[in-house]
């Protein structure tokens, strides 16, 4: 039974530590360690025990340490530089804006979809490596300027967490999580309505979503979220766990990122003014049929320039990039041919455009391919003429170096110790052990260890 109303009690804050706030709902403090020692010095047990989640911390403060807070002028100093800190960082010029200064041919906004996100465990939005690498491109993107815009869904459930038995079996359980305890917040039409997207559906029946937001820094993560008043369960449950369920509802999940991310796009840009994206990037093929609806918009909505397919196509490849992570059939999603044809019925998810030439787009109508199935890599290939793999190796057509943000994995002792090079500032004496994986990096060097521990490094300073 679904409930009939859902409160979430927020703390009231004084006046003077409304930046709180403000710095909590920015996701900016996941990979900035001076907003992080802010939140900290509100309470360090409880933000140690909240997980290190600046909303968790908040609602658990009391409110006579709120007031003690607000009477400590040397911590209301440090907030307040804090809050000047992050709206200098999000109002500046960065690199981005510096190059596209001398040169105009730059995007104004690139469009980033991902089927998951890591940024940060208290979004828990991912599984693992495409989705902390996603997190970690908001990240630098945030750090650079660069305007993207992350697309992706909003999972009720999450990814499951595991543990071991006593006999080491896996064991798994799914969070339930609230959104109104999440840093997001709804777009909202100016009526202050939510705004909603609607794809149709098999049946007659529309697919509806809202639309959640998550700032990142200086990058907006919308988030597509079925649970809404409209929806049958069926429908509910598109959006309730990452990964989850048989090939239908995994088909249902990628309409919903592909062409219902293209359309969360369109609302935000009407929205909020922000630009409409030029560039679009799916991180694996999860997101595909985001070019669909790119054709759709090019060829039979009223709106636009009511180009051919052919037309429309080409149109829609010279600014689509496509990665795709391992190039090996168990990472890739290959729907049967004929559920497709029913999705993309004449009156289904993209209305006007000739199912005969979507099923194509998706064929495997090469030596070894299976003519019964629709193959998503093989779709992003075709609608994007720059496609890449994160490995060398594994690349047709071109690899990308996977970079993680450095201050979401670097501890602090190293952080205050390391300079960019890597090694500890002049003559600092401070030699801070890290943990490291196996062999250490350049400039690094083996610690004394006994038998059987595990192997330390220290910094060379």
């Amino acid at each position: 039974m679904r409930a009939i109303r859902r409160f979430t009690v927020r703390p009231v804050l004084p006046p003077e530590l409304a930046p709180l706030s403000d710095l909590a709902l920015n996701l900016r403090w996941s990979w900035h360690p001076p907003t992080q020692d802010v939140f900290a010095a509100v309470d360090p047990e409880l933000w140690e025990s909240s997980g290190r989640d600046p909303m968790r911390l908040l609602g658990s403060v009391s409110r006579e340490r709120f007031e003690e807070l607000a009477g400590d002028e040397a911590f209301r100093a440090r907030l307040e530089e804090a809050r000047a800190d992050l709206d200098a960082y999000l109002a500046g010029d960065r690199w981005f804006q510096r190059t596209a200064a001398a040169d105009p041919g730059m995007p104004r906004a690139i469009g980033y979809f991902s089927p998951e996100f890591g940024i940060t465990a208290v979004l828990p939005q991912y599984s693992g490596g495409l989705g902390i690498l996603a997190g970690d491109h908001l990240k630098a993107a945030s750090d650079l300027g660069v305007p993207i815009i992350g697309v992706g869904l909003l999972y009720r459930h999450g990814y499951f967490k595991q543990s071991l038995s006593r006999e080491g079996w896996q064991q798994e359980t799914y969070p339930v999580l609230d959104p109104d305890e999440l840093p997001i917040s709804v777009l909202r039409e100016p009526t202050g309505e939510p705004a909603t997207i609607s794809i149709a559906m098999p049946g007659g029946t529309d697919l509806l979503a809202r639309i959640w937001v998550a700032r990142v820094g200086r990058v907006p993560l919308l988030m597509l979220d079925t649970d809404v008043e409209g929806n049958s369960q069926q429908y509910v449950d598109v959006t309730d766990r990452l990964y989850g369920g048989n090939s239908e509802h995994r088909l249902r999940q990628e309409l919903l990122l592909g062409i219902g991310g293209v359309k969360a796009l369109r609302a935000f840009s009407r929205i909020t003014g922000h630009e409409a994206p030029e560039v679009f990037h799916t991180n694996e093929g999860h997101a595909g049929f985001l070019g669909l609806e790119r054709i759709r918009e090019l060829t039979v909505d009223p709106a636009g320039p009511g180009l051919d397919f052919d037309t429309a196509l080409e149109v829609g490849r010279a600014s689509t990039v496509f990665t795709t992570h391992p190039p090996v059939p168990a990472g890739i999603d290959r729907f049967p041919r004929s559920l497709v044809e029913q999705y993309f019925a004449d009156a289904g998810a993209c209305p006007g455009v000739p199912v005969e030439r979507i099923l194509a787009l998706g064929a495997e109508d090469y030596e070894g391919g299976d003519p019964a199935v629709f193959n998503m890599a093989v779709m992003g290939f075709r609608l994007a003429p720059r496609s890449t793999t994160s490995s060398r190796t594994r690349s047709p057509r071109g690899s990308t170096t996977s970079t993680p943000s450095g201050t979401s994995w670097t501890r602090s002792p190293a952080r205050r110790c390391g300079r960019p090079s890597g090694c500890c500032a002049s003559g600092s004496s401070r030699t801070p052990v890290v943990a490291w994986p196996s062999r250490g990096p350049s400039g690094v060097r083996p610690a004394p260890s006994s038998p059987g521990s595990t192997t330390r490094w220290t910094l060379t300073c």
